[in-house]
């Protein structure tokens, strides 16, 4: 076929793709379905009064999700759908605003700039992208063969509109960066900050020469400081809240489905002449393979099985390592270099009185010497509570994985002997050896890992919508602890905080946080990991924090201004000694560091000072030869003596000068655009009313 002909055979590709860029202006009918069946409103919200459609929604949400497949091959998984909707939600809500302004500033777009644009010498990228040869050349005859189709017609006029558009938003650009400009001053600043290096030394009188412990304030100390500065205990209005979580995960109802669904499969092999891979490859959730595995591979549970099973033998439903449950078809049992064992300890604290500690192991070593049970006696004594509720058990485990000291006598215990209490860094341990292994277990495996059933995830969600009804009408501490629910607390947040301290980003919980008074308590709200219902347990006004609240913090911040001032002092009476001289510094005040600093510039770090701006940039203010007034810095105060700096190359200025201008321009751009948006973000009346379709 010849080059032509495969460029005919786009077009239909040409119209695909344009049409597909139009997909929200055909999605738009049937506005008033959900009104007319379920008498509630078909808006999802709305931007300074013009709606925005359920049905304009989704197909943003569709097409974005489409692009987001096409760009990484994967589709958004479930957990993040809400947070993937959010962001949509914030691009439209753009898109709004963008679209009203265009209109506010009376920015117009002809048809003849549509069809300059269209039939120019280099359309946009868009419509000429599917006539573009494998050589990369465009193929301008077949192209405009397809823009003159009258059977095009109506996929034109969309491609028209669609420049429109992006000729509004041009133009909108093209107003707001009319009021960037760059100074002259600017580009010089920035050539030299990226170009001019230098050298010097300097004294440091860091603050730490005064301790904190050095001051003693008094409350009236305290109180004028706090008096004296209230930028520095400012705060905006902020709320905190008590919740209840209902977390997304699976309930044994989920399990026991899953260790039935592998016990009729193991049932199947057992009954079939198939090999297991056959059904490996069927059911498992991991690709087939034959793995050789020590102790430290599996869960406690396969290898209680598979030491006592038959080469041949199907082994499971068992707990796997890796989360779920598993079948393993045992191939071979082979012998291993390496010992495995499995044991159970009683932790005695190192914490208090190390006779007392050894005291205390002994009596209880004694105790089951003389016959009692160790599992209760660990779940009744021991301080590791991970493995007391397990009866002490810590399960299998190879060297090295253990301090030197249990490992020794672990290893060098006999099965089901208790052993005498051994010390390490974390106590006393008593420890007994319940098994052990000398084996690898070649096998094949079938995997299925648990998750949360959509039964298990309505429960919850039943649950919580039940929780929020009841604690309105009889208080939430008395239901949550009624009903056995763990009451969580978060941390302080703003409204305009991006997520809860604590519960994670939910736009709507915030809303309602500062939407509503002290106790007030939440519908239900869905979070990436669950259900949740809140209470505002406290409402901090906007205004200054409390003096009775924040003394210790008045009282850091009064030191560190004390000791700023000490250093400062310090440093005025040691340079006036030294005459000025950086070199006479530590003879006067041996306390005192000389520093070279080796080459620098504006964005290099200072050897013992990092990148304290204050000093950087009074040293490139300065002449070779002069030493600085103190400087104020991040650690202290900085005497700096600039040796040598290189000199202002005019001829390279000149050459990076428009370089360095395009580049503080566009640095300044984005800074505009998004403080623009902001601005409009914050004076927009934006309503919205997602979470009566997506239970937000």
């Amino acid at each position: 076929m010849g080059m032509m002909a495969k460029m005919r055979n786009l077009a239909p590709v040409f119209i695909i793709t344009v049409g597909a860029l139009f997909v929200l202006f055909m999605v738009i009918s049937d506005s008033n379905v959900l009104e007319a069946i379920g008498g509630r409103t078909n808006d999802v919200g709305s931007v300074n009064g013009i709606d925005i459609s359920y049905q304009e929604f989704q197909a943003a949400v569709e097409r974005q999700r489409e692009q987001q497949k096409q760009q990484t091959g994967n589709d958004i998984p479930e957990e993040q759908f809400d947070q993937f909707r959010d962001q949509v939600w914030e691009s439209l809500v753009t898109e709004k605003l963008i679209d009203q302004e265009v209109k506010r500033l009376g920015i117009t777009v002809s048809d003849e700039e549509i069809k300059d644009i269209i039939l120019g010498d280099d359309p946009p990228a868009f419509l000429k992208q599917n006539f573009i040869d494998s050589l990369g050349q465009f193929n301008r005859e077949l192209y405009e063969q397809a823009i003159f189709d009258p059977q095009n017609k109506q996929v034109l006029l969309q491609a028209e509109e669609s420049v429109r558009q992006m000729q509004y938003r041009k133009k909108l650009q093209s107003l707001l960066e009319a009021g960037i400009t760059v100074s002259e001053d600017e580009v010089k600043r920035k050539f030299i900050e990226q170009n001019i290096s230098m050298e010097g030394k300097f004294a440091l009188f860091p603050n730490a020469l005064f301790p904190d412990s050095t001051f003693k304030p008094t409350e009236n100390d305290l109180r004028k400081f706090y008096d004296e500065n209230p930028d520095k205990f400012k705060i905006n209005a902020q709320r905190k809240l008590s919740y209840v979580l209902f977390r997304h995960e699976p309930s044994h109802a989920d399990s026991m489905l899953v260790i039935k669904n592998l016990e009729n499969v193991k049932k199947t092999a057992e009954n079939d002449t198939s090999d297991f891979k056959y059904f490996a490859d069927i059911y498992s959730e991991t690709p087939y393979s034959i793995d050789t595995l020590t102790a430290s591979g599996l869960s406690d549970e396969a290898i209680n099985e598979l030491k006592h099973a038959k080469i041949g033998s199907i082994v499971g439903p068992v707990p796997s390592k890796t989360g779920g449950y598993a079948l393993y078809h045992l191939v071979n049992i082979i012998p291993s270099k390496d010992k495995f064992v499995r044991a159970s300890h009683i932790l005695i604290s190192q914490m208090g009185d190390d006779a007392a500690n050894l005291a205390e192991a002994n009596r209880i070593y004694q105790e089951l010497i003389n016959g009692a049970d160790f599992k209760q006696m660990a779940m009744n004594n021991s301080k590791d509570p991970g493995s007391a509720k397990n009866g002490g058990d810590l399960g299998w485990f190879g060297k090295g994985m253990m301090v030197k000291e249990f490992e020794d006598a672990s290893f060098g215990a006999k099965v089901g002997v208790v052993q005498k209490p051994v010390k390490s860094s974390f106590g006393y341990h008593i420890i007994l050896v319940t098994d052990e292994s000398n084996s690898k277990y070649v096998v094949e495996k079938i995997t299925n890992s648990v998750t949360e059933s959509a039964v298990t995830r309505d429960a919850k969600s039943t649950a919580a919508t039940d929780f929020s009804y009841l604690a309105k009408k009889n208080g939430f501490e008395k239901e949550a602890e009624l009903m056995s629910y763990t009451i969580q607390e978060s941390g302080s947040f703003t409204i305009n905080s991006p997520s809860i301290p604590g519960i994670g980003a939910n736009k709507r919980l915030v809303a309602f946080a500062f939407e509503n008074g002290l106790n007030s308590i939440s519908e239900v709200y869905k979070l990436p990991n669950g259900f949740i219902v809140a209470k505002v347990s406290e409402v901090i006004a906007e205004g200054l924090e409390k003096f009775e609240d924040q003394q210790p913090k008045i009282r850091q911040l009064y030191v560190v201004e004390k000791q700023f001032e000490k250093s400062r002092e310090l440093a005025l009476n040691v340079m006036k000694k030294a005459n000025n001289n950086i070199d006479n510094v530590n003879q006067i005040d041996p306390r005192i560091q000389v520093v070279n600093t080796g080459k620098f510039n504006a964005a290099s770090s200072i050897p013992l000072l990092g990148k304290d701006n204050a000093v950087i940039f009074t040293a490139l203010s300065m002449k070779p030869g002069e030493t600085s007034e103190p400087i104020k810095g991040l650690r202290g105060y900085v005497a700096f003596h600039l040796n040598e700096k290189t000199a202002f190359d005019s001829t390279a200025f000149n050459n990076q000068s428009a370089t360095l201008r395009n580049s503080i321009f566009q640095e300044k751009k984005s800074v505009a655009l998004n403080t623009w948006l902001t601005k409009i973000k914050e004076n927009a009346d934006i309503v919205d009313n997602r979470y009566m379709f997506f239970g937000y």
